[in-house]
């Protein structure tokens, strides 16, 4: 019989070996974590991107809400066994220790739901709230895992993830039109005179530096916001978090200084871009 120790660290191994494929970006952050802390937000992550993947690899639309609802019973279950769901065998002590709500995995669900149902938002209102729903809500359960003293710093990772979200979106323009989504607000297009059409073809017309200076702006701003939550967790997962967002407010960078960047491809940051990240996350005064 395998040991109890054994197939843990079997499973842990799953997760690490997940999320260092998978999140090109965020894993940069991990690595500065504590074991446990750091195996924890690896389960966090690969639980997402597994929750992503069944609906990308659903054969039919139709099927999508059955996938859904096995995601939500998987939540919901009390046992998890390591061979066959390594993610939910860690995520689960994760959810004990850390005092994660389990509403908040199921609303990071409603939200890749929402995501199935909806290519197109009519206001900012209504794009925060699904931004809230597939990235606040997780950066919410990365602070429980790290731990804070004080609840604005869930607050705070609601801003910070909105400023992670409306990065993505800006980068992943072509991408996402591509699959005929539109996540800009319909009512900032019209603003600046963007014909979806044109946005759809890549050629969105003369009002496109002006819409991404403003979204730039906005975004900008929600980063200044989600910062503050560095004040209120430990060190070591500060700078977890500062490189993590470092990252994403480099790309953020990248598309203002050329706005046309998102039309051609989708931005990025070199290897050695992302190091230097790092060690200016580790040398940020605490």
């Amino acid at each position: 019989m395998l040991s109890p120790l054994w197939v843990d660290q079997e499973a842990e191994r799953f997760c690490r070996e997940m999320a260092r494929r998978e999140a090109k970006n965020f894993y940069w952050g991990f690595i500065s974590l504590p074991h446990e802390q750091r195996m924890a937000i690896y389960a966090l992550y690969d639980f997402a991107r597994q929750v992503d993947d069944e609906v990308d690899s659903a054969l039919r639309r139709e099927l999508i809400p059955q996938k859904l609802s096995a995601q939500r019973v998987r939540v919901k279950s009390d046992h998890h066994p390591a061979e066959s769901d390594p993610v939910m065998h860690v995520l689960s002590r994760a959810v004990e220790r850390y005092n994660i709500p389990q509403g908040e995995l199921l609303a990071l669900i409603d939200g890749v739901e929402m995501d199935c149902t909806k290519s197109r938002y009519a206001t900012w209102t209504d794009l925060r709230e699904y931004c809230m729903l597939v990235a606040s809500i997780v950066g919410r359960m990365c602070v429980r895992i790290f731990g804070f003293d004080d609840p604005l710093a869930l607050d705070r990772a609601d801003d910070l993830g909105l400023a992670l979200q409306m990065t993505n979106i800006m980068r992943d323009v072509r991408e996402d039109a591509a699959m005929g989504r539109v996540y800009l607000p319909q009512e900032d297009l019209a603003r600046f005179g963007i014909r979806e059409q044109g946005l759809l073809d890549g050629n969105p017309g003369e009002g496109w530096e002006q819409l991404v200076a403003f979204e730039t702006q906005r975004t900008r701003e929600l980063f200044e916001s989600g910062y503050q939550v560095l004040g209120y967790i430990p060190r070591r997962p500060a700078a977890c978090v500062q490189t993590m967002a470092g990252i994403y407010e480099r790309i953020l960078e990248k598309i203002e200084r050329d706005p046309q960047l998102p039309l051609r491809g989708r931005a990025a940051l070199s290897n050695g871009e992302k190091l230097r990240v790092v060690v200016a996350s580790w040398l940020r005064p605490g």
